[in-house]
């Protein structure tokens, strides 16, 4: 073993000691970055590289949809899409038994195509539906669990920030990931729904039924999601059919909830500056975990830690499969640990290149049926996986940040009841990604089709 190899696995050791001692990411990531590239190749080098990698990182025009996305979310949480979301959904739902926690789900998914954030989709939900299963004495486990796996579609819907940087870390293209994430995201709502569904048929006093509105109060509801219907045809709906990309697309976003929420009455001066500070904080953040990555990344490939990984996994003389099991499966518990920027931002250039090793192995009777694994290909569908496994994390004990937002509101259940209440989700979830698994053209699709 190279002592440069050395030098960059006790690079890694530091690292998730700084993690575990509850070190922001970006800081940790800048500072093993930074001194291990001082290490290996002097700190002339490393200040070399400062005068211009912050530039030309934050340059790339693909980043230029982060901040706008960021503000289109924080603008809908003000202008009460939420509400709306719930109350349609509800309408349509909440007379079956278990419907009013149905409705969240759905409520949920139509919120994270405007957010494109899972924890603020889980908070914002939570406000708006908790009161109203707590109304209907729905269990507290299902409630609370419903609304905690609800709030995992805000990443996976398109628009998605995360979404977005894995993009632009594996040089993908962000309508094609944005079209491969609909398949899987529309899949994941309908099995929380028949889970639900499932959950209620064995325990029918943990979900009551609901009671059927007014025809009037019907209509009056379903008209309320048309504002986020449109909205998402335009931003979603335009980045499909070429007439824009996402950064034009997600200005269109941002006009629109900005309009909407101003005709309402919801938004007002103090709303749109608290937008305005929210997003230029959360973009902040996101700019500097990017700037810790990219350290980070140049420090590992100068040490060769992601190619001795990718060589010792090829010669392992695993099954390639068996190696792509092995990667969910450390996402997943290392998704229990941070959050999903942090871990896609962290783990991609490590696996990325294991993947590319193994890749011959993998589908050969895929190319039969028209979808071959090429190395575009396996970009886009490894990419939906991850963020898939990766926001299980938000739901896994011990450390599921979606269970601990919920579990604050409330207040009268137990973390362990939504522990419990989120396992059926957790179940269905491992579901859908033993089918993308299977069946990678799922996630490949829509992308072939609408791609050409």
């Amino acid at each position: 073993m190279t002592q440069p190899l050395l030098i960059g696995l006790a690079g890694l050791g530091v690292l998730v000691f700084l993690i575990a001692i509850r070190m922001p990411i970006a800081y940790a990531m800048i500072l093993v970055g930074g001194v291990g590239v001082t290490l290996l190749n002097g700190p002339a080098i490393f200040m070399s590289q400062l005068k211009t990698l912050a530039y030309g990182q934050f340059s790339v025009y693909d980043l230029s949809v982060v901040p706008m996305f960021v503000l289109m979310g924080a603008l809908a949480t003000r202008a009460g899409l939420s509400q709306d979301l719930f109350r349609a959904a509800n309408a349509w739902l909440g007379w079956l038994r278990g419907g009013t926690a149905m409705a969240a789900i759905a409520a949920c998914a139509g919120f994270g195509s405007v957010c494109g954030s899972s924890l603020a989709t889980a908070s914002t939900m939570g406000r708006v539906a908790l009161p109203e299963l707590a109304r209907y004495r729905y269990s507290g486990a299902l409630a609370t669990g419903t609304l905690a796996a609800g709030g995992v579609l805000g990443i996976l819907i398109p628009p998605s920030v995360v979404l977005v940087i894995y993009a632009v870390i594996v040089e993908a293209n962000i309508v094609t990931m944005f079209m491969a994430a609909l398949l899987p995201g529309l899949i994941a709502v309908v099995f929380f729904i028949l889970t639900i569904a499932i959950y209620v048929l064995v325990r029918p006093d943990a979900g009551p039924r609901g009671s059927a509105g007014e025809r009037a109060e019907f209509i009056a509801a379903t008209k309320g999601i048309v504002p986020v219907l449109v909205i998402f045809g335009l931003v979603i709906g335009g980045i499909y059919a070429g007439l824009y990309n996402p950064t034009p697309a997600a200005a269109v976003g941002v006009f629109l909830v900005a309009v909407f929420g101003i005709f309402r009455g919801k938004l007002d001066r103090a709303g749109v500056k608290g937008s305005l500070l929210e997003t230029a904080g959360t973009t902040g953040m996101i700019y500097l975990i990017l700037l810790g990555a990219e350290m980070l990344k140049i420090f590992m490939s100068r040490a060769g830690v992601p190619q001795a990984t990718a060589e010792w996994m090829a010669h392992s003389g695993l099954a390639p499969m068996t190696v792509l099991l092995l990667l969910l499966l450390a996402l997943v518990v290392l998704g229990c640990l941070m959050d999903s920027l942090s871990m896609i931002l962290l783990v991609i250039p490590f696996f990325w290149p294991v993947l590319v090793e193994v890749n011959g192995g993998l589908y050969q009777t895929a190319d039969a049926a028209g979808f071959g694994m090429s190395t575009e290909d396996l970009k886009i569908w490894f990419g939906i996986l991850a963020l898939i496994v990766v926001e299980l994390g938000l739901i896994t004990p011990p450390v599921g940040m979606n269970v601990f937002v919920i579990s604050s509101m409330a207040k009268d259940t137990p973390m362990s009841e939504t522990f419990k209440g989120v396992m059926p989700f957790f179940a269905a979830e491992l579901v859908r990604v033993a089918l993308l698994v299977a069946f990678p053209m799922i996630t490949l699709w829509l992308p072939k089709v609408l791609g050409g």
